[in-house]
């Protein structure tokens, strides 16, 4: 079983809500109209059909009209996924969502504050054969704020994941806004850093133990410990984003200690990866969906998203042999 998250840069519908960034309203000199849709649309299900998931966390994701067009999409392609999700009680520009081949059981929201600023989490509930497994899926507050706006959502998480308990079999993903050592990385950055050092990600989810990144092994003895599945690739490989020549992991695939305990349901150690066929780049950057630099702005129907999508691979153990 493949579980992958992407971050798809912005899947507008066609329909007028009042939310929309001023380039995603339908019909206006920025060409977001049927072709361009259809065009993203395209894009972005070759992305996932070829990644050949089950299951997959998405971001960026305005309505369930625009999750219900691209699980069209990929249909036509042969990838079938008959299950979704999607956030829709907070009046945000976008939404986080969930496309899955297995059903789910139930599908609910972590409210992280009544403010528009913050995005909910979207908490599914999912069988597989005769096991449940529960997939978080994120996106943070971006970096445009600091660190303590993060913190607020990953103690919101942490909060419902001891509520589970973590011999659950839990998976955190999405796109975290934070680095997989965010502790490290925004130390010097005062624009981040006003929480003293803490991270949400590294010490709320407990990705850290003793400002040592948390092993596969830690997880059979730490409490409450997350594992983040970048530390199974090589380090030149650990980013899905570029923003000014920074390379960083702003998406991730945490797992609680369910996932590792030879039980039922298990991560497959080293299977973690990026997704990055060459057509996702462009001058060594994620080839994002294009605007055009000259005057009208408009979308040009090219590219895919300025995020690379990750995913893992899970077996199911069967405890009768």
């Amino acid at each position: 079983m493949r579980i992958a998250s992407y971050n798809v840069e912005n899947l507008f519908d066609l329909h007028v809500n009042g939310r929309e960034y001023h380039e995603y309203i339908p019909y206006t000199s920025w060409r977001w109209n049927a072709t361009n849709y259809k065009k993203k649309l395209a894009n972005i299900s070759k992305v996932i059909h070829e990644m050949h998931c089950d299951i997959i966390a998405l971001q960026e994701i305005e309505s369930r009209r625009a999750l219900k067009a691209l699980q069209q999409a990929l249909q036509r392609r042969g990838s079938y996924f008959p299950y979704m999700a999607i956030t829709s009680k907070k009046a945000t520009s976008v939404h986080v969502a969930l496309l899955s081949k297995y059903p789910i059981i139930y599908a609910k929201e972590l409210s992280v504050t009544s403010s528009r600023k913050y995005r909910n989490i979207l908490e599914t509930k999912i069988q597989i054969d005769s096991e449940y497994l529960y997939l978080f899926t994120n996106h943070w507050k971006a970096k445009s704020a600091p660190e303590s706006r993060r913190i607020v959502s990953a103690k919101v998480l942490q909060k419902r994941l001891v509520q589970l308990g973590h011999d659950k079999n839990i998976i955190l993903l999405g796109d975290f806004n934070s680095h997989y050592e965010e502790y490290r990385t925004f130390k010097k950055k005062r624009k981040h850093n006003n929480t003293k050092g803490i991270t949400g990600i590294n010490h709320i989810l407990k990705t850290t133990l003793h400002r040592k990144a948390v092993t596969l092994q830690d997880l059979l003895t730490c409490k409450n410990c997350s594992y983040n599945l970048w530390y199974d690739i090589q380090k030149d490989q650990r980013w899905t984003h570029q923003y000014k020549g920074s390379k960083e992991a702003l998406d991730s695939i945490l797992i609680t200690k369910g996932l590792y305990n030879q039980k039922a349901l298990d991560y497959i150690p080293k299977s973690f990866s990026r997704f990055d066929p060459q057509y996702l780049f462009k001058r060594n950057k994620p080839y994002r969906w294009q605007r055009s630099r000259s005057y009208p702005r408009h979308h040009t129907g090219r590219g895919y998203s300025d995020h690379l999508p990750i995913y893992a691979d899970f077996k199911i153990i069967d405890t009768n042999e």
